[in-house]
């Protein structure tokens, strides 16, 4: 793939018309890809995935949600489909990861700190236990349900940049038709290797590759090795270190089996069935079970995958018009499912901004809070999710390990979308979130117009303010101001509009104070008590210009 900085309008090999036209092209079609596609059609933003793979990828690869993560998702309407397809069919469900040398050992050897429960105070979310193949069938068909064009078999060839949009060039691996899109901007979501990335020159820091595996999704009863005892994924010796063998359902039937090999003397396809299925009897500890390797692509018979597993960090996530999400702006190692998440949330946060921009609600040096507030957080969650790498299968990590939830929920945002943060931003953990300007609005439990809900069911589309019960003066300011601006904010007092024991407390805000939210979830601001001239509108107008880049 090819970039540049001054691209003209590029002519079609089969067309001469003037080329299509969409809002975001987002290279990438699979969790991450199409996580921001359905996060922007769900703002009303035209969008256009082009992924270069003829279907979905049938590998689980990320097992499990934090919730956070499911907030998201539970915003854009796709929580209860997410459970519905869930592999855990216990309401409660518990990440259970061990040691040993083979799973049929008699004792296995538990691994503390892969990942711990948010406090249920915390979120109206739990874990969301579902595969990625699984999520991402979903997402695909939520992303069409709500207008986004998903193309597979559809490879970006080059793509440049201008002061007034991206024109790129799309190739249809099917067909071997050439077109060419022009966008207002360009989000690259393709991987760790990231084309787009390298097209754009940005570099990235840390180790880089760290172990290759091969992965296999295979059938096998493996319950006379587990004898019962409830396995999430196992940590083996054998048929060499670094093994694992993680239940791909909750019957001991199909599983997941990986292992390390180095590619500078062979790769995946020399990995055979029969071998794989030797490596597999071996790791289970069950010499004569039978094991039947499945194709990992639909219609294809690719049953072998080589995945690398690292730690990088991109020094930019963005250049001009084109951002990166994913795996494109970090790699993590999958240890706690942190890269995932991580990579879901730096959607969110790039498609709302965006949203913005394009609807004309907010200036352009808002997108560039994107990189200001998710490569801190990547920075930190890279190095939490390789410190627990090396705590599971070395090499090990000089990084101590933080609260899993603390990493996953309660990061901190410093930016210029962000107004009256404090100085420190150390991850805090969830139950301490209490409506700091820059941390994840804080969980909780309200009536309103007869129906229980939670707070964070108010977030999404528009900015929320939210007041004590003495705090007329700032709903009212907030009508004005969003008349003034254009801006939508939608106003509630505890109180009067909502019902919640402790719901201003719980916000560090007084009777007469208020908050502002934004679409995210993320406190823009917050004022402990009334407005100093007794109006509010001069504030909180200046407020709501600083955070959208208004001037």
């Amino acid at each position: 793939m090819t970039a540049s900085n001054a691209a003209s309008p590029v002519t079609s090999a089969v067309s001469t018309d003037e080329p299509a036209r969409t809002s975001v092209l987002v290279v990438g079609g699979s969790l991450t890809g199409l996580s921001t596609a359905v996060f922007l059609a769900w703002h009303g933003v035209p969008v256009v995935v082009a992924e270069r793979h003829p279907d979905l990828l049938m590998h689980p690869r990320l097992r499990g949600l934090s919730p956070r993560t499911v907030e998201l998702y539970r915003q854009v309407g796709m929580e209860e489909a997410i459970l519905a397809a869930s592999y855990a069919r216990a309401e409660a469900f518990e990440w259970i990861p061990v040691r040993a040398e083979t799973l049929a050992d008699e004792e296995y050897s538990p691994v503390e700190g892969e990942g711990d429960p948010s406090p249920e105070a915390a979120s109206p979310c739990g874990q969301g236990p579902i595969d990625q193949d699984q999520l991402e069938l979903l997402l695909r068909a939520r992303a069409r349900e709500l207008g986004a064009d998903v193309r597979f078999a559809t490879e970006v060839t080059e793509f440049g940049q201008d002061a007034d949009g991206v024109t790129a060039t799309l190739r249809d691996l099917t067909s071997g038709a050439v077109t060419v899109l022009r966008a207002d901007y360009l989000v690259g979501a393709d991987g760790w290797i990231s084309p787009v990335r390298t097209a754009l020159g940005i570099e990235v820091d840390g180790p880089g590759a760290l172990f290759h595996t091969i992965t296999a999704i295979v059938e096998a009863d493996l319950t006379p090795a587990t004898r019962g005892r409830e396995v999430t994924i196992a940590y083996l010796q054998q048929p060499q270190p670094f093994t694992i063998l993680m239940a791909h359902d909750d019957l001991g039937q199909r599983w997941v089996f990986g292992t390390g090999y180095s590619p500078e003397h062979e790769g995946p396809e020399d990995f055979t069935d029969e071998r794989v299925v030797a490596m597999v009897r071996a790791a289970a500890g069950l010499p004569d079970v039978k094991v039947t390797l499945l194709p990992q692509i639909p219609g294809t018979e690719r049953r072998v995958f080589g995945f690398g597993i690292g730690a990088q960090l991109a020094r930019r996530y963005g250049s001009g018009r084109v951002f990166l999400v994913g795996d494109a702006a970090h790699l993590m190692p999958p240890t706690g499912g942190l890269n995932g998440n991580t990579g879901v949330q730096d959607a969110h946060n790039l498609a709302w901004k965006l949203a913005a921009v394009l609807h004309g609600q907010a200036g352009p040096a808002l997108l560039d809070t994107y990189h200001d507030e998710r490569h801190p957080t990547g920075h930190l969650t890279t190095g939490q999710a390789y410190a627990r790498f090396g705590n599971r299968m070395g090499p090990d990590a000089d990084v101590e390990m933080l609260e899993y939830s603390a990493v996953a929920m309660g990061y901190q945002y410093r930016s210029a979308a962000v107004v009256g943060a404090g100085e420190g931003a150390s991850p805090l953990p969830p139950d301490a979130l209490a409506g700091q300007p820059g941390t994840r609005a804080p969980h909780v439990v309200a009536g309103r117009g007869g129906a229980e809900i939670s707070t964070l069911d108010l977030y999404g589309r528009e900015f929320v303010l939210l007041a004590g019960p003495a705090g007329q003066a700032w709903t009212d300011a907030a009508e004005a101001v969003q008349a003034e601006l254009g801006v939508r904010v939608t106003a509630y007092r505890f109180g009067a509009d909502l019902t919640a024991a402790g719901g201003p407390e719980r916000h560090g805000i007084g009777a007469d104070g208020a908050v502002l939210v934004r679409p995210d979830g993320v406190v823009a601001w917050r004022s402990v008590a009334a407005p100093a001239d007794g109006d509010g509108r001069a504030e909180l107008d200046q407020m709501l210009r600083a955070v959208l880049a208004r001037g």
